[in-house]
């Protein structure tokens, strides 16, 4: 049975489902940050993940960075997988901006993270959710 990462838990709020992943948003106001989760245990690198199932999680993360770019028009999106922490296999993709607040430094270990207010969480979900389904299967299933 999956279960998802305590420190992913209270770092973050749950978005959606692809057929292979759990999508997350990252409750820090500075950037628009996601990761997605492959809902397979005791995987903590990309290469220990079935073929198929890489295959499906490379295509839910290029589907996610494609609606972030679009939903957000930022300038990059990075894409990360890091797992130093934490260590279940997960991958971080952030908006990044040429004026954002770390540019062109990477975001990890950049101040500290900015709550997101309800309402912001939900604004910033209203930019993603619409680009996601109409790119997704009909497999895709929004939790929040």
């Amino acid at each position: 049975m999956f279960t998802l990462h305590l420190q992913l838990i209270q770092d973050t709020v749950p978005v959606a489902n692809f057929p292979l992943s759990q999508l997350l948003m990252m409750k820090d106001k500075r950037f628009p940050w996601f990761i997605l989760v492959p809902r397979i245990d005791n995987i903590t690198e990309l290469y220990q993940l079935a073929v198929d199932d890489r295959q499906q999680f490379i295509e839910e993360s290029c589907l996610l960075a494609r609606a972030l770019k679009h939903a957000y028009q930022g300038d990059k999106v990075n894409i990360a997988a890091i797992g130093n922490k934490v260590p279940q296999l997960h991958v971080h993709h952030i908006v990044r901006y040429l004026n954002d607040l770390a540019w062109p430094a990477p975001v990890w270990g950049f101040g500290l993270p900015e709550p997101l207010s309800e309402q912001e969480i939900q604004i910033r979900l209203q930019k993603l959710i619409p680009y996601l389904q109409a790119l997704a299967s009909s497999d895709f299933e929004v939790i929040f």
